[in-house]
Formats: structure tokens, C-alpha cells, sequence
């Protein structure tokens, strides 16, 4: 496993940690999600060790033994997503095409073996039209993940509808080989309690994580970016200009 490394890789690794068990936990995960040096320099400066593992879940009571924990083992609690600059005045909809302009980077901050299937994933159920928020595959899990984005607090009726659309995409779209629906609920930040008691009695495996955007917008720049309103009259005068 570490010959699939390089040196650099090794080197900051030594330099990093003097405990043994968790220089080898990063290898591990270097060799397995493909991290590069710049990575797993990123990964260690965020403690992402912390992360895997305690998110928020029912697998083990839908899913098998070996699955659930390899599920468990993959999802993290918390995602740091350094591409997306921190905006308070953000709405659900920009928050989604954020991420979409950034797939990649995305996908990247999942882990290794997702693929995108499509964002606001259309399904029509008893003669209406409902979206996913993102609907993406995992290879190794075999298995469908419906992902919703929140950019609020968890609210426990969040997993309800969460719950309805793994109904759904496993009678919809799940083939004879693959695995389970899982679903995904990121929200801005969380209480494990709540999560807890809202998990119970769900029928379908399903874990909750909260995220960070780390990308600032610089202070001298934020005060003085235009408003929604304020671009919409600056584009008005613009296109008024032009046809005269």
C-alpha cells in the first residue's frame, strides 16, 4: 500500500505525525482515495481523521454487516468545502449551483468512487414532479446516493423527505445488482441528538453531516459588492445603453 505513494507524500507524513497509528491511517486513506501531496497536506491540516466514522446514521439497521460499516467508514461528519466562498445572505438555489459549477472539487470532497448522475433529479411519482437535490452512483458501494442540501440547521422533517425519495429511487431506478438507495442530508450544522431520534423509525439507511466553507470573500470586498438588486439595474442600464 504505501508503494502506491510517493516520497513526498512519506516525508510530510513523517514530518507530521510521531504517532504510528494515525501516520498509518493517513496513508491508508492517501493510497485508497488517491489523495495527492497538496491533498493530503489539506486533509491533515483539517484533522479529516476526525471526521470519518462518527457521522450520524441508521445503516447498520437497513444494511448488511460488511456494508454498513464500509458505508460508515466512507461518509464523513463533517465536509469542508474550501471551494465555495462563506455567504450568510445565500439562498438553497445558489448554494446548489455553487456546487455544480464545482462538481469535481465536490465529488473529490465526498471521497473516492462517486460519479454524478444529476442535480434537481427529476422523478414523477403518482402523477407529480418531485427533485432531488443531487442524485449521484458509488461504484464500489453499488448503489445510488440522493444527496440534500440544506443551508440551514437540521430540521428532523428534513429526513422524511429524504426517506420518500430513497423509496422511490430504489423502486424507480435500482437495478437487479445494485445495493440499497443511501441518502445524504448536508446541513449547515446539526444536533446529533435530534438526528438521532429523527433516524429511529425511518425505513431506509440514511446518515446526516454538516459542512464548512473555508474560502473567504476578503472583508474590503464583501462590503462592497453589489446587491441582487443593485446587478439587475447596473445589467438594465448596460442593455439600455447598447440598443440605443
Amino acid at each position: 500500500m504505501s508503494a502506491q505513494l510517493s516520497w513526498s507524500h512519506h516525508i510530510l507524513l513523517l514530518d507530521k505525525f510521531s504517532d504510528e497509528e494515525l501516520r498509518l491511517w493517513y496513508m491508508l486513506k492517501s493510497a485508497e482515495q488517491g489523495w495527492s501531496y497538496r491533498v493530503l497536506m489539506h486533509q491533515i491540516d483539517m484533522q479529516v481523521h476526525t471526521k470519518f466514522g462518527t457521522l450520524p446514521n441508521n445503516f447498520e439497521s437497513y444494511l448488511s454487516k460488511p456494508q454498513s460499516e464500509l458505508v460508515r467508514q466512507l461518509f464523513k461528519d463533517e465536509y469542508i468545502f474550501d471551494f465555495i466562498a462563506q455567504d450568510e445572505k445565500r439562498k438553497e438555489k445558489d448554494f446548489e449551483k455553487e456546487i455544480i459549477q464545482n462538481i469535481t472539487d465536490f465529488l473529490l470532497a465526498l471521497g473516492k468512487g462517486f460519479s454524478y448522475i444529476g442535480k434537481q433529479y427529476h422523478l414523477e411519482i403518482g402523477g407529480q414532479d418531485f427533485y432531488i437535490d443531487l442524485l449521484i452512483y458509488h461504484f464500489r458501494l453499488k448503489c445510488f446516493v440522493a444527496i440534500e442540501l440544506k443551508i440551514d440547521d437540521f430540521k428532523p422533517e428534513y429526513v422524511g423527505k429524504l426517506n420518500f425519495y430513497l423509496s422511490a429511487v430504489d423502486d424507480l431506478l435500482k437495478q437487479d445488482n445494485d445495493q440499497a438507495s443511501i441518502g445524504l442530508l448536508l446541513c449547515r450544522t446539526k444536533n446529533n441528538t435530534f438526528v438521532e431520534y429523527a433516524l429511529r423509525d425511518v425505513s431506509k439507511p440514511m446518515g446526516v453531516a454538516s459542512y464548512k466553507m473555508t474560502k473567504q470573500i476578503p472583508e474590503n470586498l464583501r462590503d462592497n459588492l453589489p446587491t441582487e438588486q443593485e446587478l439587475k439595474e447596473i445589467l438594465g442600464k448596460i442593455n439600455h445603453n447598447e440598443l440605443n
